[in-house]
């Protein structure tokens, strides 16, 4: 279908609707962005198909009438609001475009949830059920808006209050008649596909079985509905937490904001079902480096802090590494270089107290030396950006930096991650004054960006080069960057 055909394909709002006075709004925001018209229509298209949403086909003409002040129907706003965010680091609210929202079903939006297992199991089923059912028709996103602020940080607090149980009834008895459904093999099993699909992500990316995490979640909250012993219905509850922490993950991977952030927030309410504290602190960590994703450090730190607090009696050294660096993150955002080294600092050493052995979930192997020198080296490089590309930060960057590539070129369990670090090495140099060298670490990279189905890969390769053509294009090595990328990685849709 046409752009300027029917106005489902375009996302308009149809003839009768004319537009009384240009959209101002939505206009500073495309001016600002860089934008020409069928860029900014192209990216919608692009969005549009990796939202499930094929039926969006835009093009300049139907650009040019938003801003002449058409409103488009839904997911279009939603799609401009993400577009504009990412553009510009910042959350872009669909009405600061000047465009009109939605209403949204309480019960699929939103992120101040009753913090109560029923309810809990209630909200991760249908919000499973929407998400693989609609995206045959447009995606779930188009009824979701990211939180942020105290709109975000207040409802994540109540995750450290404790729930009162509910008085027991003095005339129930217990059921006896049905046994759990559940084996403890079938438990055991469902504990390992967790693993299995937490591995696939850090091999493959988040594009290439999100639809089958997300499948998982919806049958264990059937299992939760059903009557479990306490103990089965814990360990459920942890399956839960983790199965919808990852599709929370493998979303932000793919460039699925809203509908990430929604994962995360009930992946924590099933971590509080189940008790378990390190695990939402992790789950909040995720959280922080979506908020870093999105430019709103300040958020980061206070879901952070929320981790630290909620799990510094229960966590291992090597969860509690992982949220220092995660706090020096933040505090490199906000471009505070005294708290940034001190977490650093606070991130080895206690990294250094991790003993060999020790047992420990899953969840966070993860966070291995090579991730400890990418996590620091990203922190001390964004440093150097907000600090006016500081060669003083960009020295501290650049060994830690390099040390995590050479450890991800050991790990073939960890594709995205090298991949990653080959880039964030490219920006380095780029800070260095040396675009003979990003080339080189950008042409590696792009192999691996290839083999992975991850659009955070995609989007931080493109950048880097983009950057690297602006203020080097004269030099042969970028040139050739520049044609080899747009021939490896032309634009391509990860697959949700």
């Amino acid at each position: 279908m046409g752009g300027t055909g029917g106005t489902a394909g375009a996302g308009g709002t149809g003839g009768s609707e004319a537009a009384k006075r240009p959209n101002a709004q939505l206009g500073s925001w495309f001016l600002r962005s860089g934008w020409s018209k069928g860029e900014l229509a192209r990216q919608v298209n692009r969005r549009a198909r990796q939202m499930g949403a094929h039926h969006i086909s835009t093009d300049t003409s139907r650009v040019r009438r938003w801003l002449d002040g058409e409103q488009p129907r839904e997911p279009i706003p939603r799609i401009l609001s993400e577009l504009f965010s990412e553009r510009f680091g910042c959350v872009v609210g669909v009405e600061e475009l000047g465009l009109r929202t939605a209403h949204r079903s309480p019960s699929v939006s939103g992120v101040d949830l009753p913090w109560a297992g029923p309810q809990t199991v209630g909200l991760i089923s249908e919000f499973t059920r929407s998400d693989l059912m609609l995206a045959r028709r447009g995606f779930l996103g188009t009824s979701l808006a990211l939180a942020a602020g105290p709109s975000l940080i207040e409802p994540m607090q109540r995750w450290l209050v404790p729930v009162p149980a509910a008085p027991a009834d003095p005339g129930a008895r217990p059921d006896r008649t049905r046994p759990a459904r559940l084996s403890r093999p079938e438990l055991e099993l469902l504990e390992a596909t967790t693993a299995m699909f937490r591995m696939w992500d850090a091999q493959c990316g988040g594009g290439l079985r999100r639809k089958a995490v997300v499948g998982q979640l919806h049958e264990v909250t059937d299992l939760l509905q059903e009557p479990q012993p306490p103990e089965v219905a814990t360990r459920l509850f942890k399956v839960a937490a983790e199965l919808a922490e990852l599709a929370g993950w493998m979303s932000y991977d793919i460039g699925l904001q809203p509908t990430a952030q929604k994962y995360f927030v009930l992946a924590l309410h099933a971590a509080k079902e189940a008790g378990d504290r390190p695990l939402g602190s992790y789950i909040l960590s995720s959280m922080s480096r979506q908020m870093i994703h999105l430019g709103r450090p300040d958020d980061a730190l206070e879901l952070i802090h929320l981790a630290q607090y909620g799990s510094r009696e229960t966590a291992t050294p090597r969860t509690q590494a992982m949220l220092y660096a995660m706090e020096a993150r933040a505090y490199a955002g906000m471009g505070q270089p005294s708290k940034v080294k001190r977490a650093v600092r606070m991130a080895e050493d206690t990294f250094s107290d991790i003993t060999p052995g020790e047992p420990e979930p899953d969840w966070i192997r993860f966070f291995s030396e090579a991730e400890l020198n990418a996590e620091n080296a990203h922190s001390y490089r964004d440093l150097a950006y907000v600090a006016g590309r500081s060669p003083t930060y960009t020295s501290l960057a650049e060994p830690a930096m390099r040390r995590a590539v050479e450890l991800f070129r050991e790990d073939p369990e960890h594709q995205r991650s090298y991949a990653l670090n080959l880039i964030g090495m490219a920006t380095v140099h780029l800070l260095q004054k040396q675009p003979e060298a990003c080339a080189v670490m950008a042409r590696q990279a792009i192999p691996f960006a290839r083999q992975v189905r991850s659009e955070r890969v995609h989007n931080r390769l493109r950048k880097t080069v983009d950057t690297a053509v602006r203020e080097y294009g004269t030099v042969s090595e970028v040139i050739e960057l520049g044609d080899e990328l747009s021939r490896q990685l032309p634009e391509t849709v990860a697959a949700g």
